[in-house]
């Protein structure tokens, strides 16, 4: 495998965004800006473009990529983990949501 099969956007990120499809028991590598990498092991198949957690997010904590909240974890989230709409609220671009409510 080539060196770094994901990528972290932002040091703050407790994400980071699958560059291949990574298989469960697979060792994600992780990028980041500097280009320095870390590893740790997929728990669930990371589809390619779609994010797994880096860290633990506990349920209610905000789940961050580029830097910002995307939304808001629904369960409690192990590095590893697959992260999308099975665990994860999304605060962008609802209009249920006033300002204020979105939790960013």
């Amino acid at each position: 495998m080539d060196r770094g099969n994901a990528i972290r956007l932002h040091p703050a990120d407790n994400v980071a965004t699958a560059l291949a499809d990574i298989q469960a028991g697979e060792l994600a590598e992780v990028l980041d800006k500097t280009a320095a990498c870390s590893s740790l092991p997929a728990l669930d198949p990371i589809p390619f473009g779609h994010k797994l957690a880096v860290a633990l997010i506990r349920r209610g904590e905000h789940i961050l990529k580029y830097g910002e909240s995307i939304g808001i974890a629904t369960q409690d989230i192990r590095p590893g983990n697959h992260v999308h709409i099975h665990n994860l609220d999304s605060t962008r671009g609802r209009g249920d949501l006033g300002e204020g409510k979105r939790g960013i």
